[in-house]
């Protein structure tokens, strides 16, 4: 079991499978000359689903892949079904932009990936240019019914909320989510871009998104939360089918039931999107370390959590990497 010094239980692994992106959102990725990972340096699918197989021993059932744009890693489906093979491993959902996905919707739901998360902070073209700095959008919404048509089922959709730039589409993407039987999620803007450019002013908060909503497309009311652990906080329309989650890192910080750990896409395991400290599983997995060895450092890294990320303390400090470094 992967036990914290707070009594943290974590079995939620998300793993980074390329820092590579199609979309330059400004959140994310600086808008030009990036420096990305070469291939030697990435985790293979094998290295990837071997530290799987060690780490479910130690009681992580729950994986997310993520990356960058992981669509990009080439055979993806291949690599979901090499993890879902893994003994102990329950469920395996994935975080993609959508513009790769209506070519590769069927190969991943039959590779027996459970979920989908789809990233759409914007249903007007100029507000997706905007933020994404590049074209795209109609791909990603083409790529979100491939997806339905595949057989996902609760579709995730993630909007993050940015002040003077996403008010205007929070009710289309309410009204767009409920007509298509999406689940929507706001998430408040973290302090992880790589311009560094971050400004606390700048956050829309997760209670401000509520008001809109509730003003302009139906009134909510709080869900029982199936997951101490889950980071949303979900409520459904009293008038209706729909569900909304808002996820407030910034305002109202969910660390006290925090489950997760992080694997970059170049092997370092990190204890917090937050980390300045990372554990190198790489350097093990390639020198033929055993998996006893492997638990030992990612229990040293769990270990090594802090009580939370700190975005509200005075003495916070963003971390160098940025969130397509880490893995969103």
């Amino acid at each position: 079991m992967l036990l914290d010094a707070f009594g943290r239980i974590h079995n939620s692994l998300r793993i980074s499978v390329t820092d590579r992106c199609n979309l330059r959102c400004f959140y994310c990725m600086p808008m030009e000359d990036v420096q990305f990972l070469p291939r030697s340096e990435l985790l293979t699918f094998e290295e990837i689903t071997r530290f799987v197989q060690a780490m479910a021993k130690l009681g992580i059932d729950k994986l997310r892949l993520t990356g960058g744009e992981p669509l990009l890693r080439h055979q993806l489906p291949k690599l979901v079904k090499m993890l879902s093979a893994v003994p102990g491993i329950r469920d395996i959902a994935l975080t993609s932009n959508g513009l790769l996905l209506s070519e590769q919707a069927d190969a991943l739901h039959a590779a027996g990936l459970h979920r989908l998360n789809v990233s759409l902070d914007a249903l007007s073209e100029t507000a997706f240019q905007r933020i994404a700095r590049r074209k795209g959008l109609q791909r990603v919404l083409d790529g979100i019914f491939a997806a339905q048509q595949a057989g996902f089922g609760n579709i995730r959709l993630n909007a993050v909320s940015i002040r003077g730039m996403t008010e205007d589409e929070i009710v289309p993407l309410a009204l767009f989510a409920r007509r298509h039987g999406l689940e929507l999620r706001f998430i408040e803007y973290m302090p992880l871009d790589a311009e560094h450019h971050w400004n606390h002013d700048q956050m829309l908060s997760g209670d401000e998104v509520r008001d809109i909503i509730e003003r302009e497309v139906g009134t909510l009311e709080p869900l029982p939360v199936a997951d101490p652990s889950q980071p949303a906080a979900d409520f459904r329309y009293l008038d209706g089918d729909g569900r909304v989650g808002f996820i407030n890192p910034v305002s109202q910080p969910f660390c006290g039931a925090c489950n997760r750990l992080r694997l970059t896409a170049e092997g370092q395991v990190r204890n917090c999107l937050f980390s300045t400290v990372e554990w190198d599983a790489r350097a093990l997995l390639r020198s033929g370390a055993s998996d006893d060895e492997l638990a030992i450092l990612v229990a040293a890294c769990v270990r090594a959590k802090k009580a939370g990320h700190g975005i509200d303390t005075p003495d916070f400090v963003q971390p160098a990497r940025a969130m397509y470094q880490i893995g969103g």
